[in-house]
């Protein structure tokens, strides 16, 4: 018999981006798989386990600015 994973909304932070692995359909809109913010997807897409969490991301990128990157006229 194997182990069911039972996850609900709760896991994740409000405002934390998640992926969607598989399709999801709810009487008013199907989502497609991707990232979503936890707030966008319906409870059943985690209480199926189709939801899960991003690895965290390494190194500068999430630090860059707008200021840091050189405007057209500048090249």
């Amino acid at each position: 018999m194997g182990l069911e994973r039972k996850m609900w909304r709760g896991m994740f932070l409000p405002g934390e981006v998640v992926e969607l692995r598989q399709m999801c359909f709810t009487p008013g809109r199907v989502f497609e798989p991707g990232k979503y913010i936890v707030g966008e997807l319906p409870d059943i897409a985690f209480e199926m386990g189709l939801v899960e969490q991003l690895p965290p991301v390494k190194g500068k990128s999430e630090q860059i600015e707008d200021s840091e990157t050189p405007s057209e006229g500048e090249k």
